[in-house]
């Protein structure tokens, strides 16, 4: 039967979507304005929310056409992203044009004979003076196979069984933050929290276990409602989430991962390996996917709602600052993988070795002595999408130190009385209605639940390039800090390729390979060992046969290619640089943490 939501009167903005051609990986779009400017501005967003990087999705639409009645207009072309029609008011105008789609990630459109997927931001042109108005969007099968069904968080008006048919967003925002996904895909439904929940896979291998993924994103979903709704107390009425529904789309491909998040949906890549199978058990690649659930649902929170009071209306033609993407993105990194432990899909064991790997890869970034996470935030837009071979030693991922910040923040709380960051967010959700929050209302809430002032622990957690207690708390804590040698890449202080060939990716600040003259695309091809009559050379292929010809030798000549041309570098071999692993030492003190 068709889904209806009743009659509804035209929206004044209408968009026309179809699959046209799969194997030219072409939409067709047609744009109706009711009640047009007289001279109509449209524009395609240069970036969509949650991924701070302008990507020009203008680039892939073509053929744009105006219209009124039968007369042809001029759409004439303003900027990288935006035209101008000078229209009759008083009759409709209706833009055609083709958008190109194979872009095969969670952040813009893609289109072939398998799969489509499309985010409004790449597809749907924004009316100038028009954005809050209501926005109709029709999608035909066009092209697509008879097996294709649709799957969308959009709500619908009136939709064949398939799913195609006629959807209505209240404006501009809400159409361009829920993505299509179009296909023969898997499909399954559970409830958490009183809502209903669709998961749908793309991609799937004969081999997944769709009952097991459904189980444990119950289990994520439910312990994240718990976690903001305790008692019903965060939304002020119930302990129901602040959608009707939930949709997760999961595209599973050769070798991919990533996910964007929107108000009552998310767009998840995973590589098929990583999915549950019936007949083998799940893997380190398995947890690292469900953290990835974990934490595009816990944004449906912190971040779509509770958000930057720089993002209170984002601008769709231009960077949106903010200096609060460590809590926004690093809070929400921190409670991905405590969630999965709270939710029984990890032990502590388990956990204390993800936020191992956290503490290493900071500790094993120079850029972290250079920029604060709060100026690392300023700057994704230059830096952290942009990655480089000088990015670790320029920044610091705003994810993974701004994760540690919240670490800190809240075992300083459990240690100094009986609030702990749970209460923290909580209550920003409460303080700030769900909406617009600032640095300040962080600090207003830390100070009306400990009794005391943050901001020195702010400034140098956040503001500054000091070191983050870490020792100190998790010890406290009862955790077992172990002093273990570091992995010969990192005392070198290089990170390198090994495929065909042992190449130079990066070289890190103060490491002894910067110290003999490494440069990022060197190729190291062997080394030259002792002196003298003594001497002898060796080819390398993988970096730990160094260890094999050096023997007791605390330097060697490291021979590498640089633009054509054979170089002699003078390599000392350092002996001692230490990592952490970290273990359950006081495991009541580890529960009454992890388990909260």
């Amino acid at each position: 039967m068709p889904r209806t939501s009743g009659r509804t009167a035209p929206a004044p903005v209408h968009y026309q979507v179809q699959a046209a051609d799969l194997h030219a990986h072409l939409y067709r779009v047609t744009l109706t304005i009711t009640q047009p400017q007289a001279g109509q501005r449209v524009a395609l967003p240069v970036w969509i929310p949650g991924s701070y990087l302008i990507r020009e999705f203008a680039k892939n639409l073509q053929q744009l056409k105006a219209r009124q009645g039968r007369c042809a207009l001029a759409a004439v072309q303003l900027d990288k992203c935006s035209w101008q029609i000078d229209c009759d008011p008083q009759q409709p105008l209706e833009l055609s044009y083709e958008v190109y789609a194979l872009d095969n990630s969670v952040r813009t459109a893609w289109l072939d004979a398998t799969r489509g997927f499309f985010n409004g931001t790449s597809l749907c042109l924004r009316v100038e003076g028009q954005e809050d108005a209501p926005h109709d969007l029709t999608l035909l099968a066009g092209a697509a196979p008879a097996n294709w069904t649709v799957a969308t968080g959009l709500p619908a008006v009136k939709t064949d069984k398939r799913g195609f048919g006629h959807y209505r967003a209240a404006n501009y925002d809400e159409l361009a933050d829920c993505p299509f996904e179009l296909g023969a895909f898997w499909s399954g439904h559970f409830k958490a929290g009183g809502v209903s929940h669709r998961f749908v896979v793309a991609g799937a291998p004969p081999s997944f276990d769709g009952t097991c993924l459904l189980a444990d994103a119950q289990r994520i979903c439910e312990t994240a409602i718990r976690f903001w709704h305790a008692s019903g107390q965060a939304s002020g009425r119930s302990g129901k989430p602040p959608f009707a529904s939930y949709l997760f789309m999961l595209n599973a491909t050769d070798d991919g991962y990533g996910g964007l998040e929107h108000r009552n949906s998310t767009a998840l890549i995973c590589a098929r390996r990583d999915l549950p199978r019936a007949d083998s058990k799940p893997g380190e690649g398995y947890t690292t996917l469900l953290g990835l659930i974990s934490h595009e649902y816990f944004h449906s929170w912190n971040v779509k709602r509770l958000r930057p009071a720089e993002f209170a209306r984002y601008d769709y033609r231009a960077e949106n600052y903010t200096e609060l993407l460590w809590f926004f993105e690093g809070f929400t990194s921190y409670y991905d993988d405590l969630l999965l432990r709270r939710a029984g899909l990890l032990d502590d064991a388990g956990y204390l070795r993800l936020l191992n790997k956290s503490i290493n890869q900071l500790q094993q970034t120079p850029g972290r002595l250079v920029q604060s996470v709060a100026q690392a935030s300023f700057d994704a837009w230059v830096k952290y999408y942009r990655v480089d071979e000088n990015t670790p030693n320029a920044t610091v991922s705003y994810y993974g130190k701004g994760a540690l910040v919240a670490l800190c923040l809240d075992l300083t709380l459990r240690a100094e009385g009986k609030h702990s960051l749970d209460d923290v967010m909580r209550a920003l959700w409460l303080r700030c209605k769900a909406g617009p929050m600032t640095e300040s209302d962080l600090l207003a809430v830390l100070q009306e639940l400990s009794g005391r002032s943050w901001s020195r622990e702010l400034k140098r957690w956040v503001h500054s390039t000091a070191e983050l207690p870490l020792r100190e708390l998790l010890e406290r804590h009862g955790v077992t800090i172990h002093e273990e040698p570091a992995q010969l890449a990192q005392r070198l202080g290089l990170r390198v390729s090994e495929s065909g060939s042992l190449q130079i990716k990066t070289v890190l600040r103060g490491g002894a390979g910067e110290q003999a003259g490494f440069a990022a695309g060197d190729e190291w091809l062997g080394v030259e060992v002792g002196s003298g009559k003594s001497v002898s050379s060796w080819r390398l292929h993988k970096l730990d046969e160094l260890l094999l010809y050096a023997g007791g030798q605390n330097r060697v000549k490291a021979l590498v290619a640089r633009d054509k041309r054979l170089l002699t570098l003078s390599l000392p071999l350092p002996r001692s640089i230490n990592t952490w692993r970290l273990s359950v030492g006081a495991r009541e003190r580890v529960g009454a943490w992890l388990g909260s």
